[in-house]
């Protein structure tokens, strides 16, 4: 049984938010370095509107986000990140691990105890959430130190819904987000998963990203399947099988 994207995103920030008397928090489970983008430090937080079938995160994170995690206001994220920056000596940021859009005065709050740092904030999501707000993206292009990376869940509406079990017009938000952001003139590329789709559908999406944005089409990142082994167990849990992935210590250095 198939269920609505945009209603679940909803019913989990009511888990995963609440308000504070200094304003919205949200849960988080780890702040940590990664090697991602070249090094990069990385705030994770708690829920998301989508049960990709290829997730990295636990199943306990997935399917219980009220029991993982702890409340934080958004000025202890950014004190958090930086601290961590400046002892590493690292330029980027960013907030992964759930969906980040989840939870939007949280999330702008942040980005405003940011603002000015001198660091580069990577926005990655799935963008349903901005798709859903037509003020989201014009608000998020307004920092322009902020780079929104849009992470499709395959090539087509069909794969959408065969990879993360909601229904296929999730994948269209996901397209109308990218269009919502380029018409704010926000920073953003799109990234998909390929491991399960063919280079024809590949190829498809890449068309449909130049009628929204020659650029779109251009700067799209392909992303592989990296198989942690929590994520074999839960591919063989739905008997999905991928074209290709990597082991976690063999991924190419183009793909980190």
């Amino acid at each position: 049984m198939s269920y609505d994207p945009v209603q679940r995103h909803f019913a989990i920030e009511k888990l995963v938010t609440r308000m504070g008397p200094d304003g919205q928090e949200k849960k988080y489970y780890r702040i940590r370095p990664a090697r991602w983008y070249g090094g990069i430090v990385t705030a994770d937080c708690v829920g998301c509107g989508l049960l990709c079938k290829f997730c990295w995160v636990s199943d306990a994170l997935m399917f219980h986000p009220a029991d993982f995690g702890r409340f934080y206001t958004p000025r202890k994220i950014a004190d958090s990140l930086v601290a961590l920056a400046r002892k590493r000596d690292l330029k980027l940021l960013r907030v992964s691990g759930g969906e980040t859009t989840i939870g939007k005065p949280h999330l702008l709050r942040l980005l405003d105890n940011l603002k000015g740092k001198g660091y580069r904030f990577v926005l990655e999501t799935n963008g349903i959430p901005i798709a859903c707000d037509e003020s989201y993206a014009e608000t998020l292009s307004r920092f322009h130190f902020v780079h929104v990376r849009v992470s499709l869940k395959g090539c087509s509406e069909e794969e959408f819904a065969m990879l993360t079990g909601a229904k296929p017009e999730g994948f269209t938000l996901q397209l109308k987000a990218l269009q919502r952001l380029m018409d704010a003139g926000a920073s953003c590329h799109p990234s998909v998963m390929v491991s399960f789709s063919s280079r024809k559908n590949l190829q498809t999406l890449i068309q449909r990203l130049r009628q929204i944005s020659p650029r779109l089409a251009e700067e799209v990142e392909i992303e592989e399947l990296i198989l942690y082994p929590h994520v074999v167990r839960r591919m063989q849990k739905h008997g999905l099988k991928c074209h290709r992935a990597y082991m976690p210590d063999k991924v190419p250095t183009e793909q980190i």
